[in-house]
Protein backbone atom coordinates (compact mmCIF):
# COMPACT_ATOMS: atom_id res chain seq x y z
CA UNK A 1 0.00 0.00 0.00
CA UNK A 2 1.32 3.40 -0.59
CA UNK A 3 2.45 5.47 2.13
CA UNK A 4 1.14 8.95 3.46
CA UNK A 5 2.89 11.36 1.72
CA UNK A 6 4.16 14.13 4.32
CA UNK A 7 2.83 16.94 1.86
CA UNK A 8 -0.28 16.59 -0.33
CA UNK A 9 -1.26 18.83 -3.33
CA UNK A 10 -4.68 19.85 -2.76
CA UNK A 11 -6.42 21.70 -5.74
CA UNK A 12 -10.25 23.02 -5.89
CA UNK A 13 -11.72 24.46 -8.71
CA UNK A 14 -14.66 26.39 -8.54
CA UNK A 15 -16.85 28.73 -10.25
CA UNK A 16 -15.64 31.63 -9.07
CA UNK A 17 -12.13 30.64 -7.43
CA UNK A 18 -9.70 27.82 -7.79
CA UNK A 19 -7.56 27.52 -4.56
CA UNK A 20 -4.22 25.56 -4.57
CA UNK A 21 -2.33 24.42 -1.35
CA UNK A 22 0.51 21.96 0.05
CA UNK A 23 -1.43 19.93 3.30
CA UNK A 24 0.75 17.52 5.95
CA UNK A 25 -0.19 14.63 6.74
CA UNK A 26 -2.40 16.09 9.81
CA UNK A 27 -4.19 18.02 7.71
CA UNK A 28 -2.40 21.25 8.20
CA UNK A 29 -2.24 23.75 5.41
CA UNK A 30 1.61 24.70 5.04
CA UNK A 31 0.88 27.24 2.42
CA UNK A 32 -2.01 28.17 -0.55
CA UNK A 33 -2.84 30.28 -2.96
CA UNK A 34 -5.62 31.51 -4.68
CA UNK A 35 -6.72 32.96 -7.66
CA UNK A 36 -9.84 33.41 -10.26
CA UNK A 37 -11.22 30.94 -12.49
CA UNK A 38 -11.59 32.67 -15.25
CA UNK A 39 -13.06 30.12 -17.23
CA UNK A 40 -13.16 32.12 -20.24
CA UNK A 41 -9.57 31.49 -20.61
CA UNK A 42 -10.32 27.70 -21.23
CA UNK A 43 -9.23 24.42 -19.24
CA UNK A 44 -5.80 24.44 -20.27
CA UNK A 45 -5.39 28.21 -19.59
CA UNK A 46 -6.12 26.80 -16.01
CA UNK A 47 -4.33 24.19 -16.27
CA UNK A 48 -1.36 26.29 -16.49
CA UNK A 49 -2.02 28.61 -13.75
CA UNK A 50 -2.13 26.00 -11.35
CA UNK A 51 1.34 24.63 -12.26
CA UNK A 52 2.27 27.87 -11.85
CA UNK A 53 0.78 27.97 -8.63
CA UNK A 54 2.13 24.70 -7.42
CA UNK A 55 5.83 25.93 -8.93
CA UNK A 56 5.71 29.90 -6.68
CA UNK A 57 4.63 27.73 -3.25
CA UNK A 58 7.12 24.75 -3.28
CA UNK A 59 10.23 25.95 -6.12
CA UNK A 60 12.62 23.39 -4.66
CA UNK A 61 11.60 20.03 -6.37
CA UNK A 62 12.49 18.76 -2.87
CA UNK A 63 9.31 20.46 -1.53
CA UNK A 64 6.89 19.17 -4.15
CA UNK A 65 3.84 17.50 -3.57
CA UNK A 66 4.25 13.52 -3.60
CA UNK A 67 0.67 13.70 -4.86
CA UNK A 68 -2.04 15.83 -5.77
CA UNK A 69 -5.90 15.57 -5.30
CA UNK A 70 -8.87 17.90 -7.35
CA UNK A 71 -11.83 18.55 -6.20
CA UNK A 72 -13.88 20.09 -9.14
CA UNK A 73 -17.35 21.87 -9.11
CA UNK A 74 -20.33 19.80 -10.81
CA UNK A 75 -20.48 16.63 -12.67
CA UNK A 76 -16.97 15.16 -12.85
CA UNK A 77 -15.44 11.39 -13.16
CA UNK A 78 -13.27 10.37 -10.37
CA UNK A 79 -12.14 7.12 -12.48
CA UNK A 80 -11.46 8.83 -15.74
CA UNK A 81 -10.25 11.95 -14.85
CA UNK A 82 -12.81 13.71 -16.91
CA UNK A 83 -14.81 17.25 -15.96
CA UNK A 84 -18.56 16.36 -17.16
CA UNK A 85 -20.88 19.61 -17.84
CA UNK A 86 -20.53 22.29 -15.68
CA UNK A 87 -22.67 25.08 -16.09
CA UNK A 88 -20.04 27.29 -13.93
CA UNK A 89 -17.35 26.02 -16.09
CA UNK A 90 -18.35 26.02 -19.96
CA UNK A 91 -16.09 24.99 -22.73
CA UNK A 92 -14.42 22.87 -19.76
CA UNK A 93 -16.01 19.56 -20.57
CA UNK A 94 -14.17 17.02 -21.32
CA UNK A 95 -10.83 18.51 -19.78
CA UNK A 96 -8.83 15.70 -17.45
CA UNK A 97 -7.12 18.05 -15.20
CA UNK A 98 -5.46 13.81 -13.92
CA UNK A 99 -3.68 13.58 -17.20
CA UNK A 100 -2.93 17.33 -17.14
CA UNK A 101 -1.06 17.40 -13.98
CA UNK A 102 0.15 13.93 -13.50
CA UNK A 103 2.09 15.13 -16.80
CA UNK A 104 3.54 18.31 -15.31
CA UNK A 105 4.29 17.12 -11.91
CA UNK A 106 5.00 12.95 -12.89
CA UNK A 107 3.14 12.16 -9.64
CA UNK A 108 -0.63 10.58 -8.98
CA UNK A 109 -3.60 12.75 -9.59
CA UNK A 110 -6.97 12.09 -8.21
CA UNK A 111 -9.87 13.93 -9.44
CA UNK A 112 -13.45 13.91 -7.02
CA UNK A 113 -16.21 16.49 -7.26
CA UNK A 114 -15.48 18.93 -4.79
CA UNK A 115 -18.28 18.20 -2.26
CA UNK A 116 -17.28 14.51 -1.98
CA UNK A 117 -13.57 16.34 -1.66
CA UNK A 118 -15.01 18.32 1.70
CA UNK A 119 -16.38 15.18 3.17
CA UNK A 120 -13.36 13.23 3.18
CA UNK A 121 -11.47 16.04 4.25
CA UNK A 122 -14.17 16.61 7.30
CA UNK A 123 -14.27 12.77 7.43
CA UNK A 124 -10.09 12.49 7.83
CA UNK A 125 -9.50 15.29 9.36
CA UNK A 126 -12.64 17.53 10.61
CA UNK A 127 -15.46 17.40 12.23
CA UNK A 128 -16.18 13.65 10.80
CA UNK A 129 -13.38 11.75 12.32
CA UNK A 130 -15.63 10.67 15.57
CA UNK A 131 -18.75 9.04 12.66
CA UNK A 132 -18.95 6.12 10.63
CA UNK A 133 -21.85 7.47 8.15
CA UNK A 134 -22.54 11.61 7.17
CA UNK A 135 -23.34 14.04 5.03
CA UNK A 136 -21.59 16.75 4.75
CA UNK A 137 -22.93 19.54 2.91
CA UNK A 138 -21.52 22.73 1.44
CA UNK A 139 -23.73 25.93 1.23
CA UNK A 140 -21.97 28.60 -1.22
CA UNK A 141 -22.81 29.58 -4.61
CA UNK A 142 -24.40 26.34 -4.87
CA UNK A 143 -25.28 23.41 -2.75
CA UNK A 144 -23.16 20.40 -3.23
CA UNK A 145 -23.24 17.49 -0.46
CA UNK A 146 -21.09 14.54 0.00
CA UNK A 147 -22.13 10.83 1.55
CA UNK A 148 -19.71 9.24 3.59
CA UNK A 149 -21.15 5.68 4.58
CA UNK A 150 -19.27 2.98 6.98
CA UNK A 151 -16.04 5.42 6.50
CA UNK A 152 -16.42 5.36 3.02
CA UNK A 153 -17.44 7.56 0.14
CA UNK A 154 -20.67 6.99 -1.17
CA UNK A 155 -20.88 6.78 -5.42
CA UNK A 156 -23.76 6.23 -7.21
CA UNK A 157 -23.95 4.45 -10.40
CA UNK A 158 -21.17 4.49 -13.08
CA UNK A 159 -19.38 6.43 -10.06
CA UNK A 160 -21.50 9.25 -10.40
CA UNK A 161 -21.60 12.18 -7.73
CA UNK A 162 -25.52 11.99 -5.71
CA UNK A 163 -26.54 15.75 -7.20
CA UNK A 164 -28.36 16.38 -3.69
CA UNK A 165 -28.21 20.22 -4.12
CA UNK A 166 -31.21 19.45 -6.78
CA UNK A 167 -33.78 17.76 -4.57
CA UNK A 168 -36.91 19.58 -4.44
CA UNK A 169 -37.54 21.52 -1.78
CA UNK A 170 -40.58 23.63 -3.28
CA UNK A 171 -41.82 22.40 -6.49
CA UNK A 172 -43.41 25.85 -6.96
CA UNK A 173 -40.61 27.28 -7.04
CA UNK A 174 -38.54 28.80 -10.10
CA UNK A 175 -37.08 26.78 -13.05
CA UNK A 176 -33.32 25.60 -12.26
CA UNK A 177 -30.53 24.61 -14.99
CA UNK A 178 -30.76 20.75 -13.68
CA UNK A 179 -34.38 21.12 -15.21
CA UNK A 180 -35.97 20.53 -11.40
CA UNK A 181 -38.55 23.21 -10.11
CA UNK A 182 -37.25 24.63 -6.88
CA UNK A 183 -34.43 22.60 -5.95
CA UNK A 184 -32.29 23.50 -2.96
CA UNK A 185 -29.58 24.78 -4.88
CA UNK A 186 -32.46 27.50 -6.38
CA UNK A 187 -33.80 27.92 -3.06
CA UNK A 188 -31.06 28.39 -0.24
CA UNK A 189 -27.58 28.74 -1.78
CA UNK A 190 -25.41 31.73 -1.56
CA UNK A 191 -26.38 32.72 -5.17
CA UNK A 192 -30.30 32.16 -4.48
CA UNK A 193 -30.31 34.22 -1.17
CA UNK A 194 -29.07 36.87 -3.06
CA UNK A 195 -30.91 37.11 -6.23
CA UNK A 196 -34.45 36.81 -4.00
CA UNK A 197 -33.19 39.53 -1.63
CA UNK A 198 -32.64 42.16 -4.68
CA UNK A 199 -35.76 40.76 -6.85
CA UNK A 200 -38.05 41.14 -3.85
CA UNK A 201 -36.75 44.27 -1.73
CA UNK A 202 -38.54 47.44 -1.93
CA UNK A 203 -37.80 49.71 -4.78
CA UNK A 204 -36.61 52.21 -1.97
CA UNK A 205 -33.78 49.67 -0.47
CA UNK A 206 -30.71 50.87 -0.29
CA UNK A 207 -28.16 48.99 -2.32
CA UNK A 208 -30.87 46.59 -3.87
CA UNK A 209 -29.66 46.13 -6.84
CA UNK A 210 -26.22 45.36 -5.45
CA UNK A 211 -27.41 43.28 -2.49
CA UNK A 212 -25.07 40.26 -1.61
CA UNK A 213 -25.77 37.40 0.22
CA UNK A 214 -23.02 38.67 2.95
CA UNK A 215 -24.51 41.98 3.31
CA UNK A 216 -28.20 40.34 3.27
CA UNK A 217 -26.48 38.71 6.45
CA UNK A 218 -25.11 41.47 7.72
CA UNK A 219 -28.05 43.72 7.67
CA UNK A 220 -29.78 40.73 9.32
CA UNK A 221 -27.50 41.21 11.77
CA UNK A 222 -28.39 44.67 12.17
CA UNK A 223 -31.87 44.55 13.07
CA UNK A 224 -33.27 44.95 9.33
CA UNK A 225 -36.60 43.26 9.23
CA UNK A 226 -36.77 42.96 5.87
CA UNK A 227 -32.74 41.00 5.67
CA UNK A 228 -34.16 39.33 8.99
CA UNK A 229 -37.58 37.99 6.30
CA UNK A 230 -34.76 36.76 3.76
CA UNK A 231 -32.33 35.06 6.39
CA UNK A 232 -35.20 32.93 7.91
CA UNK A 233 -36.98 32.07 4.68
CA UNK A 234 -33.33 30.92 3.61
CA UNK A 235 -32.63 29.51 6.76
CA UNK A 236 -36.39 27.55 6.50
CA UNK A 237 -35.61 26.25 3.01
CA UNK A 238 -31.91 24.82 4.47
CA UNK A 239 -33.63 22.96 7.11
CA UNK A 240 -35.74 21.41 4.38
CA UNK A 241 -33.24 19.85 2.87
CA UNK A 242 -31.15 18.82 5.86
CA UNK A 243 -34.36 17.34 7.22
CA UNK A 244 -34.80 15.59 4.12
CA UNK A 245 -31.05 14.26 4.28
CA UNK A 246 -31.93 12.85 8.29
CA UNK A 247 -35.04 11.37 6.92
CA UNK A 248 -33.32 9.59 4.04
CA UNK A 249 -29.86 8.61 5.42
CA UNK A 250 -30.56 8.44 9.25
CA UNK A 251 -26.60 9.35 9.40
CA UNK A 252 -24.89 10.10 12.26
CA UNK A 253 -24.32 13.81 11.61
CA UNK A 254 -25.21 16.78 9.07
CA UNK A 255 -21.87 19.05 8.95
CA UNK A 256 -22.53 22.52 7.05
CA UNK A 257 -20.19 23.98 5.42
CA UNK A 258 -19.21 26.28 3.08
CA UNK A 259 -18.80 30.59 2.87
CA UNK A 260 -22.84 30.64 3.85
CA UNK A 261 -22.27 29.43 6.96
CA UNK A 262 -19.81 31.39 7.96
CA UNK A 263 -22.71 33.35 9.44
CA UNK A 264 -24.45 30.03 10.67
CA UNK A 265 -25.77 31.34 13.83
CA UNK A 266 -28.60 32.68 11.93
CA UNK A 267 -29.51 29.79 10.14
CA UNK A 268 -29.07 26.95 12.54
CA UNK A 269 -31.61 27.71 14.60
CA UNK A 270 -33.91 27.50 12.17
CA UNK A 271 -32.36 24.84 10.54
CA UNK A 272 -32.30 22.36 13.50
CA UNK A 273 -35.92 23.71 14.38
CA UNK A 274 -36.86 22.25 11.31
CA UNK A 275 -35.15 18.98 11.64
CA UNK A 276 -36.89 19.02 14.80
CA UNK A 277 -40.35 19.48 13.43
CA UNK A 278 -39.64 17.38 10.34
CA UNK A 279 -37.63 14.02 11.31
CA UNK A 280 -40.61 12.10 13.46
CA UNK A 281 -39.63 8.35 11.84
CA UNK A 282 -36.23 8.20 12.69
CA UNK A 283 -34.23 9.35 15.66
CA UNK A 284 -33.42 12.44 14.78
CA UNK A 285 -32.50 13.49 18.15
CA UNK A 286 -29.37 11.63 18.19
CA UNK A 287 -28.15 12.70 14.63
CA UNK A 288 -25.56 15.77 15.05
CA UNK A 289 -26.85 18.68 12.94
CA UNK A 290 -23.79 21.21 13.14
CA UNK A 291 -20.80 22.49 11.42
CA UNK A 292 -17.84 21.61 9.89
CA UNK A 293 -14.84 22.43 11.22
CA UNK A 294 -12.29 23.28 8.68
CA UNK A 295 -13.41 26.72 7.47
CA UNK A 296 -11.70 28.17 4.64
CA UNK A 297 -9.27 25.07 4.79
CA UNK A 298 -11.84 22.68 3.17
CA UNK A 299 -11.21 22.83 -0.27
CA UNK A 300 -7.74 22.09 -0.27
CA UNK A 301 -7.34 19.82 3.02
CA UNK A 302 -10.61 17.95 1.04
CA UNK A 303 -8.81 17.74 -2.21
CA UNK A 304 -5.42 16.11 -0.52
CA UNK A 305 -7.79 13.87 1.30
CA UNK A 306 -9.13 12.70 -1.91
CA UNK A 307 -5.78 11.54 -2.43
CA UNK A 308 -5.64 9.78 0.64
CA UNK A 309 -8.53 8.06 0.37
CA UNK A 310 -7.84 6.77 -2.85
CA UNK A 311 -4.23 5.59 -2.56
CA UNK A 312 -3.63 5.62 1.05
CA UNK A 313 -6.58 3.81 2.95
CA UNK A 314 -7.12 7.11 4.50
CA UNK A 315 -10.93 6.01 5.36
CA UNK A 316 -10.04 3.70 8.08
CA UNK A 317 -11.03 5.20 11.68
CA UNK A 318 -8.07 7.16 13.14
Amino acid sequence: MTSIAPIMGGVDIGGTNITVGLVDESGHVVHRADMPTAPQLGFEAAMHRIAELFEQLAPDPGQRPAGIGVGCTGPVDPFTGEIGHVAHLPGWQGGNPVASLERHFGVRVVLENDADAAALGELLCGAGRQFRNLVCVTVGTGIGAGVIIDRALYRGVGGAHPEIGHHAVDASGPLCYCGMRGCWEIMASGTAIAAHARAEAPADYPGRDALTTEEVCRRARAGDDFARREVERAARYLGIGVANLVTLYAPDAVLLAGNVMASADLFLPTIRETVDESCRLVPADEVVVGLATLGSATSVVGAAAAWRHRFAGGARAR
